[in-house]
Order: structure tokens, then C-alpha cells, then sequence
């Protein structure tokens, strides 16, 4: 696909633009504006910390997300369910690649319900899928 369609294709998920190295810089910086980039981080931490093979770093990745989005004042604290936090706070000291899982999908149902769609409507994505836009068509003007 060509970039314009790329990025017109971001408004389909919230997945496509996770996936996506500028649209999830785009999304962050979105998020930044509003306040809320501690939800993508959060959710970016938890992918990485599911790829950690030893059992050392998954205790240390662990505590240092639950640090960072979990406990209370938290420097970046995601907005979670009492009974998720509990979980998590319960479990930390053996954590698993699990452990994680509730709440990232709940900031994930957050960001795929609230942020995006305001995302999409922004006028930091208006801007990405002009400046595609343009730098297509100037592409193919010396053909013209």
C-alpha cells in the first residue's frame, strides 16, 4: 500500500496503528496532547515484557512496570479496576508473562473505544493523512 493509503488505513483499528513505527508516533504524540500517553507506554511495556525469555529479567521488567503503571501514585498510573490492581499487586512477587494480561487488555478496550476515535478525528491524523496525501501526488505529477 502506498503511504496516503497506509494511513488512511490506521482508522480501521487501533491495531494498524500500533503496528504502524509513524502512526504510533503519531498516536503517542495524540495521546501526549491529552494527557493519556501513559496508556500506550503501559501497553508497550506489557509487549515487550511478553517477549522476556529469562526468568530474572521477567521478575525485574515486572516490578519495574508495576512501578511505573501500577501501584498507587505511580509515576505514569494507568486507570484500571480495583479488583485488576489487586491481582497484579498480589502476584508481583512471582510474577508470570501473564500477569499483566487483564490489565493491558482493559487499556487496550480504553484506547480502542475512548482515545482512537478522537484520535481519528484529530487534527494530528488529519494532518499525517494530508501530508501522505500530498507527498503521493507529487510522486506522480512528473508523469503527468
Amino acid at each position: 500500500r502506498s503511504n496516503a493509503g497506509e494511513t488512511m488505513a490506521w482508522s480501521e483499528s487501533v491495531d494498524t496503528v500500533l503496528a504502524n513505527k509513524e502512526g504510533l508516533a503519531a498516536f503517542r504524540m495524540f495521546l501526549k496532547s491529552e494527557f493519556s500517553e501513559e496508556n500506550v507506554e503501559f501497553w508497550l511495556a506489557c509487549e515487550d515484557f511478553k517477549k522476556t525469555k529469562s526468568s530474572t529479567k521477567i521478575a525485574s521488567k515486572a516490578r519495574k512496570i508495576y512501578s511505573d503503571f501500577i501501584q498507587a501514585d505511580a509515576p505514569k498510573e494507568v486507570n484500571i479496576d480495583f479488583h485488576t490492581k489487586n491481582d497484579i499487586s498480589q502476584n508481583i512477587s512471582e510474577p508470570t508473562l501473564s500477569c499483566f494480561d487483564a490489565a493491558q487488555r482493559a487499556i487496550y478496550s480504553l484506547m480502542a473505544k475512548d482515545s482512537f476515535p478522537r484520535f481519528l478525528r484529530s487534527e494530528v491524523y488529519r494532518e499525517l493523512v494530508k501530508k501522505h496525501q500530498d507527498r503521493n501526488q507529487k510522486r506522480w505529477l512528473p508523469f503527468l
